[in-house]
């Protein structure tokens, strides 16, 4: 009976370390074991747009997409020119990747002291918000015009 007793208190304890190492923190963070969420490579990878809007998310984990031949200190236009360029030769993931930066850049600015929380607005700004949600919904054509639409102005 003791020997019972101390198997079945071994087992659980056992079952509950099981748990605690399968999630960090009780939850489950969709990173591959050992790796720091936000640091280095991810995984995982892909070279498709995704996690751009409902109709294409398909996990709640956005896979890496592929890096911007044109570097990191690019322009937002010098990003929506390789953006067009990969989606006329069919490369969705870089053209998500680049209209992000491209967006970024755009957002980036100065603002005084007291004013940080109002929005960058403009149609530049909407046209590479609109481009990127046509990629997500595979509409190619309405993304290459958005994309030219926000080079010409």
């Amino acid at each position: 009976m003791r020997y019972a007793t101390l198997s079945a208190a071994f087992i659980l304890g056992m079952s509950a370390v099981t748990a605690i190492a399968q999630a960090p923190g009780g939850q489950d963070s969709g990173a591959r074991p050992g790796h720091t969420i936000g640091v280095g490579d991810s995984l995982p990878r892909s070279d498709k747009a995704s996690n751009i809007n409902a109709a294409d998310t398909k996990t709640t984990v956005a896979p890496t997409l592929p890096a911007s031949a044109i570097g990191t200190n690019a322009t937002a236009k010098d990003y929506l020119r390789a953006a067009r360029a990969s989606l006329v030769a069919g490369q969705t993931g870089a053209t998500q990747q680049q209209l992000e930066m491209a967006e970024t850049r755009a957002l980036d600015r100065s603002v005084p002291l007291g004013q940080t929380d109002q929005p960058v607005g403009g149609s530049f700004v909407t046209w590479i918000g609109e481009a990127r949600a046509a990629v997500g919904s595979g509409d190619r054509p309405h993304a290459i015009q958005l994309i030219d639409m926000a080079l010409a102005s």
